[in-house]
């Protein structure tokens, strides 16, 4: 298990090797990795995005990670797993977040890496501030799409976190 919270871009290709070099219990690595994107949709109004800055609390954010992370290894039977996640400014097309899983079986390597974005969307203490094209400063709030697919898990478990 591995989490990261930095203000640096990450090598996706490196990080992958890294996560299964050596192991030859690894039959599938599944991965997300999310950007920064060039609009949002706010109250059904498309707007151009400039930048985005995240903000999180050192040590609190670190922690809930690896509660998060601990989960899915309770869940799944996994060999390895990583979270990256960056803060500070980036612009449209930077990489924001990294999460991979890595299992002797394909189906728990795509399973948990879905669960562990899913949780880190609604349950990671991240705060996002869009610059947007018309000059303004945005806070991104929650959407309902991203408690839903989170709530999915915790149905599947029968409980939360």
């Amino acid at each position: 298990m591995a989490i990261r919270v930095q203000r640096e871009d990450f090598d996706v290709g490196r990080e992958l090797d890294a996560l299964s070099v050596g192991n030859r219990r690894v039959g599938g690595l599944c991965s997300f990795v999310g950007l920064v994107r060039d609009m949002n949709e706010v109250a059904g109004a498309k707007s151009g995005v400039e930048a985005m800055t995240l903000e999180h609390y050192p040590g609190m954010t670190e922690k809930q990670l690896e509660e998060i992370e601990a989960e899915a290894h309770r869940r799944w039977p996994l060999e390895a797993s990583l979270i990256i996640h960056r803060y500070g400014r980036m612009e449209p097309g930077e990489r924001i977040v990294l999460v991979a899983t890595a299992s002797p079986h394909r189906e728990a390597a795509f399973e948990a890496c879905h669960f562990l974005i899913d949780w880190l969307k609604t349950k990671a203490p991240f705060w996002k501030v869009e610059e947007t094209d018309d000059g303004a400063a945005r806070w991104v709030e929650a959407r309902d799409s991203d408690d839903a697919a989170a709530a999915r898990w915790a149905e599947k478990a029968g409980g939360s976190l």
